[in-house]
């Protein structure tokens, strides 16, 4: 009002599905406003139930948006939230996700500003990634890290084949029956026993300074996954991310008691309150959730500040089947962030 701009509303919403390539299903957000030219892009990724958030989209929410003021970010994000009444599920998340993002593309566009200036400004001047590496045996995952080291990364996951790699067992092996399942089975003290002997490895040739990261992807069990933290101590973790499945994080608990590993959780979390304990009692040191999947810039940007007050970083999940529009988002709160970590 002050510079003699003319109000704004939302005159429409597109729903724009598109790949790119592969797995990848991409679902977008276009908020078109009153001002000519001006909309906002935002993303809804949903690689799972990508027909349900099309729907919840085009369905609920666009209808709704129609002849709104798109410059009260916080306002319809609280009203798109509590209009839904049963509210933090995964489908319902995306969407308040993709609003947001629109709404925060549509302002800072209108302001002539990158969205982290509005967000209060730069807190660092880069946002550091880490690179993924690994391979079938040891000397293939020090060969994976190496590679990524020359390439300019300092930050390494390292996986042992592929997610759970050194814990498969083939058919007709081990306790499985003869004519049970012909697939690879999970097999938790395999897992336990060879990937801390793979990073004794990796450590062995890459020295100690690389920060080394370790995905178990949910797949130990709780007196396990305290016994793979044991182990894992002597390697200078970077961090290990959800050695337990979402349903078992009362283990955390006992997993401080005996390890000081750094851990990362978050990664399927939707709802705040599944992560607010963690991190109010100091149980975890990095969130993992993914930008779109907890209701976009605005519920990031909340979720950062409150770990700041206990020390625990972001590790934002922006990596798999992600879209470029929320890896941007992700990287406005995290420029702008003091508790932000990878």
């Amino acid at each position: 009002a002050t510079r003699g701009l003319p109000p704004l509303t939302i005159k429409d919403v597109k729903v724009i599905t598109t790949s790119g390539g592969r797995r990848y299903r991409w679902i977008f957000l276009k908020v078109i406003t009153s001002e000519p030219g001006l909309y906002g892009i935002g993303s809804a990724n949903n690689a799972f139930q990508t027909h349900a958030v099309i729907a919840a989209l085009e369905k609920h929410l666009a209808p709704w948006l129609i002849g709104k003021d798109p410059a009260r970010i916080e306002d319809l994000w609280q009203s798109a939230h509590y209009k839904t009444y049963w509210r933090n599920g995964p489908v319902n998340n995306n969407v308040l996700a993709a609003l947001d993002m629109a709404l925060w593309d549509i302002k800072g566009k209108r302001a002539g500003m990158p969205v982290f200036e509005l967000l209060g400004g730069k807190a660092r001047d880069a946002v550091p990634c880490y690179d993924h590496a690994g391979g079938r045996d040891q000397v293939q995952a020090a060969e994976a890290v190496q590679k990524s080291l020359a390439n300019g990364y300092r930050h390494v996951r390292v996986q042992f084949g592929n997610y759970g790699g050194g814990g498969f067992i083939p058919a007709g092996q081990g306790s499985r029956p003869e004519n049970g399942h012909q697939g690879p089975a999970f097999d938790e003290e395999t897992y336990v026993d060879k990937v801390p002997k793979m990073f004794d490895y990796v450590r062995g040739k890459v020295g100690p300074e690389p920060k080394l990261l370790h995905d178990v992807h949910s797949h130990l069990s709780g007196i396990n996954a305290i016994e793979f933290c044991r182990r894992m101590q002597p390697h200078q973790m970077f961090f290990i991310e959800d050695v337990l499945a979402p349903e078992q994080v009362d283990w955390y608990r006992q997993i401080r008691k005996i390890s000081s590993v750094p851990q990362a959780v978050g990664e399927v979390f939707t709802h705040p309150y599944e992560v607010y304990p963690l991190v109010a009692e100091r149980l975890i040191d990095f969130v993992r959730c993914r930008v779109s999947a907890i209701g976009g810039i605005t519920a990031a940007k909340k979720l950062a500040h409150f770990c700041e007050y206990f020390g625990v970083r972001t590790a934002f999940q922006e990596g798999g089947e992600n879209d470029p529009v929320n890896q941007m988002a992700a990287y406005h709160v995290d420029i702008s962030s003091t508790a932000f970590g990878i």
